[in-house]
């Protein structure tokens, strides 16, 4: 009996499954766009969300818009959402909430960034390798910004 009850108090994670939510490729000015001199200008904006679908289920959603632009010009605008659904149990919140919002996102990254690659190839564009993104800071950034506003509308309140 004890023997299960220190396997339950063992953290556990596992990826039970990764896959595309939605997926959008649009180049507003093609075929002209092809025509002009490529001066690609690329901006990526990145979100991730999570919901709880069960007890220790969680999905967790990633969400990466790359638009590029040549002489200010859109040339082609991708969006992926790109999920999974992972097995998290005795994380404390703290830890929880960091696995959720860096830890699950690094595992998702290099799935949409090969699915925008694919993608911008079959649009007949030049591959776009994303860098990589540091989640972990990211993260943390996140964080004190929201401590940082927290504690400023407890101020404005006084």
């Amino acid at each position: 009996m004890a023997e299960n009850q220190n396997n339950q108090a063992q953290p556990q994670f596992a990826l039970q499954r990764i896959y595309v939510k939605d997926l959008s490729f649009e180049s507003p000015k093609a075929p002209d766009v092809f025509t002009k001199e490529w001066k690609p200008q690329v901006n990526l904006d990145l979100n991730t969300q999570n919901k709880q679908l069960e007890d220790n289920v969680y999905e967790v959603v990633l969400t990466l818009t790359v638009t590029v632009t040549s002489d200010e010009e859109t040339a082609f605008v991708v969006e992926i959402q790109q999920a999974g659904v992972f097995l998290i149990r005795g994380l404390e919140d703290e830890s929880l909430h960091q696995t959720l919002g860096a830890f699950c996102p690094n595992i998702l990254f290099p799935y949409a960034r090969e699915a925008v690659d694919n993608l911008v190839l079959r649009g007949s564009f030049p591959p776009i390798m994303l860098a990589p993104v540091n989640f972990d800071a990211l993260y943390m950034q996140a964080l004190e910004q929201r401590k940082a506003e927290a504690q400023q509308s407890t101020e404005t309140i006084q």
